[in-house]
């Protein structure tokens, strides 16, 4: 994804925000026990674990509630998050270190740069990306991060019927998502073309969508499989 000039088009916006003193301390004590940086080069997801369950990874976790509360359910596989955020950073791994949780990880680093230099090909199970930016804006859908390339990067980092599930509570959104996953021949829509699946149980509700429950608004989750790994 890059601009007419040959820069990365960000589908993010950093949000400035100072830390609490319960997130900084989450971040000191707790990134160098399960943080890693693009400079550790790759990522190894066996020797990162104690544990060798499913291989999921999160993209744009937020403040990291619904991703706590996965790991914490399923304690046998291995969670990875990337989250530019930093008080987002810190309240997971604050809440890491109040549960007890072993088995969830977290890069502070764009998920793209992430994904490309640092995760290995074929290793990833299941990838999530619950509620991305919409960019709502027509002169700012450029920035969207569901794009054609880099779900073509998606599907070299899945598994052989590894899984990307992606959720949004933006109907325009919902729709081009729709395009781009159906539009490559390496994935295949677990529901059916053109259908959306309801929300699992695996993944939280999260209080906004339930406040957009309450005043009418739709949420939209997709669920598309990798069908042939030959392909990337």
């Amino acid at each position: 994804m890059t601009d007419r000039i040959g820069q990365r088009i960000k589908s993010f916006v950093i949000r400035a925000g100072r830390m609490t003193e319960s997130q900084q301390k989450g971040w000191d004590t707790g990134f160098p026990l399960h943080g890693f940086q693009l400079s550790d080069k790759n990522f190894d997801w066996d020797q990162s674990f104690d544990v060798a369950g499913r291989r999921v990874l999160e993209i744009g976790f937020g403040m990291g509630d619904s991703l706590v509360a996965m790991a914490d359910q399923n304690p046998d596989d291995r969670y990875l998050g990337i989250e530019v955020h930093t008080p987002g950073v810190g309240k997971l791994l604050s809440e890491i270190d109040k549960r007890g949780i072993n088995n969830l990880k977290v890069f502070a680093e764009d998920a793209v740069q992430v994904l490309e230099d640092a995760i290995p090909p074929r290793s990833i199970d299941l990838l999530q990306i619950f509620f991305p930016d919409p960019w709502h804006k027509k002169r700012h859908h450029k920035r969207r991060l569901i794009q054609p390339e880099f779900v073509e990067l998606i599907v070299s980092r899945l598994s052989e019927h590894g899984r990307l599930h992606l959720a949004t509570d933006w109907q325009p959104y919902a729709e081009h998502m729709m395009e781009v996953l159906s539009a490559n021949s390496a994935l295949t829509n677990t529901a059916g073309p053109n259908n959306y699946i309801a929300r699992p149980d695996s993944r939280p509700e999260t209080k906004f969508e339930r406040r957009g429950h309450r005043l009418g608004h739709g949420v939209w989750d997709l669920m598309f499989e990798k069908v042939d790994s030959d392909l990337t």
